[in-house]
Parts: C-alpha cells; structure tokens; sequence
C-alpha cells in the first residue's frame, strides 16, 4: 500500500544529490516538500497535505543522517596512506587472442624500469593499460597490431588505503565520487582492490581532487 512516507523516501532515494543534502540537513524541507507535491498526489491519487509531506521528510532526514553519515564517515575518518603519482598515461585495447601475451611480455620489459607506475583491468571488451608516461614508446611497441580504442595523455594517479571495514559498509564509494562531482572533477579511471583504489584524473584537477578526498578524512 502506498503511504506518504514510503512515496517520500522513493523520491528521495531515486535523487542522489538531494539525499545526500537532506541527510545534512541543509535543504528548507517546506520548500522541499511543495515542489514534490504534484508528483506525490499523481501517485497517491489524492490531496496530500503539505504538513504530512514536511513530517514524512523530518523523520526520513533523521533515518539517513544515522543510516547515511554515522558508519560512512566512521570509516572515512580512517581512510590510510593517499598516494599521488603524476605524469601517467592511460591506453584502452580492444580485447583480443593475443593482447594477453603482448600485456605479458610488456610486464616482462618494463621491470628493468625503476619507478614505473603500472596497472591493468580487464573488461568484457576492453583492456586498460595505465603506466607512466616515460614508458610510452614500450606500449606502442609492443601493442602494436591492437586496436587502441583511445588513449589519454597528461593524467595523475590518487591512490586511497581504506580500513577492512569498508567492504561491510554500503555508499563509501558513492559517498567519495559524489564529493569529487561537486568539485567539478571527471574520472577518467577508477581501478580498486578490497582494500584501496585508484582514480585517475587530469594533471590540471589533481591537487583539489587530493584535497577533497583528504578533507573527508575531517568531517
């Protein structure tokens, strides 16, 4: 059955950036709750009050500041070592039958390199090489016959540690991205492990994307 509240919180939960506002509590909830009034009496199918509307939105901002803010941000106060390396460059092949022994042969190369960035994922469809840009003439080497899908110059690498705990915890990734899009800032790349990940970003965006992923640690 269709109540107030359950309409409410669907319409909250379906608008990332207003949920996270209104789990802030920076967000005038009767301003909310008359521009989602006509949405809320064509699904009802009836009058709403805008009192029970202003009600229904109290107690969910309540729920999600608990729920949202408490278990995201006890991990984020946790957050280890965040590690910056500049100058890296991002490769994406189509997959093949021999981009495997190129990729392996490759590996082989670069490990008389000394300080060589170098990380790898494979999709359905595609291969992503990020190395740094130093070695560039190596992938063109020893790549060549594969279908280089598009190739991104100029890029850092911010690489973030977070405690084992965030693997039980939903919305720390959402939680991270989203305060990067505030900033305006585009990820090119995001490679992760259990316990840390990757995002590559360009060399023009790189010091207010450490900042904002550093403040995090403070709220």
């Amino acid at each position: 059955m269709k109540t107030i509240s359950s309409i409410v919180e669907h319409h909250i939960k379906t608008r990332p950036f207003l949920l996270s506002a209104l789990s802030q509590g920076i967000i005038n909830l009767t301003s909310l709750a008359r521009e989602m009034m006509p949405e809320l009496e064509a699904s009802l199918g009836k009058e709403v009050k805008q009192g029970a509307v202003v009600m229904a939105l109290k107690r969910l901002s309540g729920d999600l500041d608990f729920r949202v803010n408490h278990k995201i941000l006890k991990v984020l106060k946790n957050i280890g070592e965040i590690t910056v390396r500049s100058s890296l460059t991002d490769y994406s092949f189509a997959v093949s039958e021999t981009i495997l022994e190129k990729q392996s042969q490759f590996i082989s190369s670069i490990q008389k390199e000394s300080d060589v960035f170098y990380t790898s994922s494979r999709g359905v469809n595609e291969t992503t090489i990020v190395v740094s840009s130093f070695v560039k003439h190596m992938v063109e080497e020893h790549f060549r016959g594969e279908k280089l899908i598009q190739q991104l110059d100029d890029l850092a690498s911010i690489t973030i540690k977070l405690p084992q705990e965030n693997v039980s915890v939903p919305g720390i990734y959402y939680f991270i991205f989203q305060r990067l899009a505030w900033e305006g800032i585009i990820i090119n790349e995001v490679i992760s492990t259990s316990n840390e990940f990757t995002i590559l970003v360009s060399e023009e965006v790189v010091d207010i994307a450490f900042k904002t992923i550093k403040d995090l640690k403070n709220l």
